[in-house]
């Protein structure tokens, strides 16, 4: 039990890590969080007109949710699907900005790879075909998490299964604004290059 607490905490403080606010900072953009949604994720990183940025806030993000799980099974099985977990959790919720983080689509995307590659492949073709589509980010992050657990129950074994079932469960929970939004006809779309001036 002192394991897995330990591997839960350290992981959530990995998770915690806000690497969009803090490459956006490094690069003199200011706080990512008075830009477009206010979303410290890849896709408001994107917002800056700085598609490099956004490309590394994606790898680090999803880095980090993998490194978790990695790093938990060298321990046992069972503690890499607590660090994921923790991963996750650290990143939505990080302590180091009031619990106000992220939605989580990259770094769920680097514990699916990391717990089962065959669903996090998948499930990241799935977030790209609709990305591609109706180029809304939320959308296809959307239908990836519905799909995430149909693919994990046709390729791995229940636990895992379950697990990824929890993992959409919190990343749609993330997006509950989004979904009304979407609804409302007034998500913002995805716009590669253009850059949104920060909120006064």
């Amino acid at each position: 039990m002192t394991a897995y607490l330990l591997g839960f905490a350290l992981a959530y403080l990995l998770g915690s890590v806000p690497f969009g606010l803090l490459l956006t900072r490094i690069a003199g953009l200011g706080d990512i969080r008075r830009i477009g949604s206010g979303n410290i994720g890849a896709t408001n990183v994107l917002r800056t007109g700085r598609k490099g940025l956004a490309l590394a806030t994606l790898l680090l993000d999803a880095g980090k949710g993998a490194a978790a799980v990695l790093l938990g099974a060298a321990w046992s099985p069972d503690l890499a699907l607590v660090a994921g977990g923790g991963a996750l959790i650290g990143h939505l919720f990080p302590v180091w900005l009031e619990f106000k983080g992220g939605k989580g689509v990259a770094t769920a995307a680097g514990v699916l790879l990391a717990v089962s590659w065959p669903v996090g492949l998948l499930a990241a073709a799935t977030w790209l075909a609709v990305a591609v589509v109706t180029r809304y980010s939320s959308a296809a992050a959307l239908s990836a998490c519905a799909l995430a657990p149909l693919y994990a129950w046709a390729t791995t074994d229940l636990p895992r299964t379950l697990f990824i079932v929890a993992i959409a469960i919190l990343v749609v929970f993330r997006h509950r604004d989004n979904i009304g939004r979407l609804l409302a006809g007034t998500e913002s779309k995805i716009e590669l290059g253009k850059k949104e001036a920060a909120r006064p």
